[in-house]
């Protein structure tokens, strides 16, 4: 069984197929997630781009952070006009109070809250926002449920943050814990839905671009997705195209002024 950190940087193998099927967040909730008169947006985590191509069109100056090279060559062949950069949410490469928005797509459950937090805190500007949002398949439909336990012979699903106690908000089954020490306020969920047509070889392709099916010996990948391709067949026989159901999980907080912050 592949360890996390080797999920975590699983993707860089499929970054093509990742930015071709993966489903990018919907416009609402990236407006949700925004603050007012955002300037400076960074997308740490960010792939190979699905949230920093809305970031920028809606913020003057987006920088995209990413540790992978392969998901960073698709990031700048995608996004022309962004500033790319290596690094992690735990190691920014950006001065302090640099940014008005900080935002992380599908990726926090990958890195260390206890480290990424201040580091965040650190580079935003006071009053400045996190951000953090899921975008994937609706697991509340029970089609879209089933062909995901199919998988999961081989996908065991995204490893959880491993958090210590402190304020929790729980959403589409990620938790998102600030400890009490954290300089944000004004804590925020919401949830979007949407939907994505797609062929059912797409929508097979998309299961394989999650970590627990890439990391997965050659059989139980190709078991796996045979029996999720077989129940798509069974549930979907005369169709060429299926409407997946989909959902955006969001969760946002400002940071406080540094002042209170270090007074709180």
């Amino acid at each position: 069984m592949a360890t996390r950190a080797e999920r975590a940087r699983s993707f860089g193998a499929i970054a093509d197929d990742y930015d071709r099927l993966r489903p990018g967040p919907p416009r609402e909730a990236v407006d949700w997630l925004l603050p007012a008169h955002c300037q400076v947006a960074v997308d740490v985590g960010a792939g190979t781009g699905l949230l920093t191509r809305l970031l920028a069109s809606r913020a003057a100056r987006v920088i995209a952070v990413e540790p992978d090279e392969r998901m960073r060559a698709v990031l700048r062949a995608r996004s022309p006009g962004v500033s790319v950069l290596e690094g992690t949410g735990e190691a920014i490469p950006l001065p302090d109070a640099s940014a008005d928005g900080v935002f992380v797509s599908s990726a926090w459950h990958w890195m260390d809250p206890e480290l990424a937090l201040p580091e965040i805190a650190r580079v935003l500007r006071d009053g400045g926002r996190l951000g953090l949002i899921w975008a994937g398949r609706d697991r509340h439909v029970d089609w879209v449920r089933d062909i995901g336990r199919l998988a999961a012979a081989a996908h065991a699903g995204e490893a959880s943050p491993e958090n210590s106690a402190g304020r929790r908000r729980s959403l589409g089954g990620r938790e998102v814990v600030l400890p009490e020490t954290a300089a944000f306020s004004n804590v925020a969920t919401r949830s979007f839905e949407f939907s994505r047509v797609m062929s059912a070889d797409d929508i097979v392709d998309m299961l394989a671009t999650y970590s627990g099916i890439i990391t997965a010996s050659p059989d139980d990948r190709a078991a796996a997705l045979s029996s999720a391709r077989a129940e798509l067949r069974r549930r979907f026989p005369d169709r060429s195209e299926i409407e997946v159901p989909m959902r955006a999980w969001c969760w946002r907080a400002d940071r406080l002024a540094r002042e209170s912050a270090a007074a709180s």
